[in-house]
């Protein structure tokens, strides 16, 4: 690693761990840390739920599956915008009124903890997958530079 590269990755650690620890002051209980002191605006709630879903599989798998197949599954990642929109109209309000920090507590709550248990683990099982999928998407990305930076000079053995 270059002195450059290894500066910027030293600046970027002890700032983010200055931009973290500043928050400390702030959030004394968990709930405070969760929620957000329950006092966060609906349009960041909304910009926070559409970045959950921006991966590699956004920028890599869709469109080239559209390229080499049908637009089914990219039309379907252009309607995440709306469906985060739908979510910050319907859903949040709903979580704030019960005072619920998540589906999980509300599931909980209306239909018993195996709901709760149920839902976490198909969340879990489907997280596990994508990320699965991204790492491998990832490592598609970067193997072409990997390979020419490491490729080793077999010139001399043939």
């Amino acid at each position: 690693m270059k002195f450059t590269d290894l500066a910027v990755f030293l600046i970027y650690m002890i700032g983010i761990t200055v931009f973290g620890s500043s928050f400390y002051r702030k959030n004394k209980t968990s709930a405070a840390f969760t929620l957000g002191n329950r006092n966060i605006p609906g349009w960041v709630v909304t910009m926070s739920i559409f970045a959950t879903y921006v991966s590699s599989i956004s920028f890599l798998a869709l469109p080239g599956n559209a390229y080499q197949t049908n637009w089914n599954a990219f039309v379907f990642s252009l309607s995440i915008p709306f469906a985060s929109l739908i979510a910050v109209i319907f859903f949040v309000p709903l979580y704030r009124k019960i005072n619920s920090p998540s589906a999980y507590t509300y599931l909980e709550q209306r239909f018993g903890p195996w709901a709760r248990i149920y839902v976490s683990i198909c969340y879990l099982l489907t997280q596990l997958m994508r990320t699965g999928t991204i790492l491998y998407l990832l490592a598609l990305l970067a193997t072409p530079s990997v390979y020419k930076i490491y490729q080793p000079n077999l010139e001399g053995y043939y």
